[in-house]
C-alpha cells in the first residue's frame, strides 16, 4: 500500500477528524464546482455586447457557423417529397416587413454595383424556368412542415441578369462547372419594400439550386400572410431568413444587416 494513503477502515472505525477531513474535503469540490459556472456566468453578462447578444455567446455561434460551412455543398440537396406530402394548410409565422400595404406600383429593385438599379415585374421573374420544391420548412421556434413552393432558382435569375459578380458577367460564365469565387460577391442582402425586414445571406446558399425565389404555394399564387408576391425560399437556412416580400436585393462584400441577428440569432442559420 503507499504510505501516503489513508488507510481503509471499516465505517464504524473511522476516527472522527478523518471523516470531518473528508466531509471538508467534498463540499470543498462541490463549492469550487458551483462557483465555476457562477464564475462563467458572471464574465459572461459583464462582457461587452457584439451584434446583439454577450460577445461570448457571439463567439460560440460564429464557431457554429464555421462547422456548418465545412458540411455545405450545392450538390448537399435537403429532402424532397411528393405534393400529396404537403400541407393543405401551410402554416403562418412572423408579420414582420407585412404589417404596411404592398406598394401597388410593386417592382423588385435589383441594386447593381456601378450600374443603375434594375427595376423588375412578376413576368420579369416569372419569364424563367418554373421550379417546384416539396421540403421540410423548419423553424428556428422549433416546428417544421412539409410545404409545396413554386418559383424560380435564385441562381438562374442572377445568371439571366448577370448579377452578383464584381464583372458585370454572369456567375460562372468563366467556369460553368464551378463558380470563379473571386469573380462573386461573398453576400447577398434582401429587405421588404418598407425596409421593415431585411436579411443577409451568403453568397454559397443563395447559389444553392434549391434556393428560390418563390411566388406560388400549392400551386397557387402566394398571399399576403406568406409574403406575396416574390419571397425567398432558401432550405438550407431557417425560416427566419425566407424572407418575404422581396422589395430589394443587393450584392456585398461585407456582411449585410440581418434582423434577427440584430436581436442575438445567429447570422447564419444554417441547417
Amino acid at each position: 500500500m503507499n504510505e501516503l494513503s489513508e488507510p481503509q477502515l471499516p465505517q464504524e472505525e473511522v476516527p472522527e477528524s478523518v471523516v470531518r477531513r473528508r466531509m471538508l474535503k467534498s463540499f470543498g469540490w462541490f463549492t469550487l464546482a458551483a462557483a465555476v459556472p457562477l464564475g462563467v456566468y458572471q464574465w459572461i453578462t459583464k462582457s461587452p455586447k457584439a451584434q446583439g447578444i454577450k460577445e461570448p455567446l457571439r463567439r460560440v455561434l460564429n464557431t457554429n457557423e464555421q462547422i456548418a460551412r465545412t458540411y455545405f455543398s450545392n450538390t448537399n440537396l435537403v429532402k424532397t417529397y411528393p405534393i400529396e406530402a404537403a400541407a393543405r394548410v401551410p402554416r403562418v409565422n412572423g408579420f414582420d416587413g407585412l404589417r404596411t400595404p404592398l406598394p401597388e406600383d410593386w417592382k423588385l429593385q435589383v441594386d447593381r454595383d456601378g450600374r443603375e438599379p434594375l427595376l423588375l415585374t412578376m413576368d420579369d421573374i416569372k419569364a424563367l424556368p418554373k421550379q417546384q420544391l416539396v421540403y421540410d420548412f423548419k423553424c428556428v421556434e422549433g416546428w417544421s412542415q412539409i410545404q409545396h413552393w413554386g418559383g424560380v432558382r435564385l441562381s438562374d435569375f442572377m445568371a439571366k441578369y448577370k448579377l452578383g459578380t464584381k464583372s458585370g458577367n454572369a456567375p460562372g460564365v468563366d467556369s460553368p462547372d464551378s463558380y470563379n469565387a473571386d469573380d462573386l460577391f461573398k453576400h447577398v442582402g434582401m429587405e421588404t419594400p418598407d425596409k421593415g425586414y431585411y436579411v443577409g445571406i451568403d453568397m454559397e446558399s443563395a447559389l444553392h439550386p434549391q434556393t428560390l425565389l418563390a411566388y406560388e404555394l400549392n400551386g397557387q399564387p402566394i398571399n399576403t400572410q406568406h409574403g406575396a408576391p416574390v419571397r425567398l425560399i432558401i432550405p438550407h437556412k431557417y425560416g427566419v431568413k425566407n424572407l418575404k416580400r422581396i422589395g430589394r436585393i443587393f450584392f456585398s462584400d461585407t456582411r449585410p444587416r440581418d434582423f434577427w441577428a440584430e436581436r442575438g440569432y445567429d447570422y447564419y442559420l444554417g441547417l
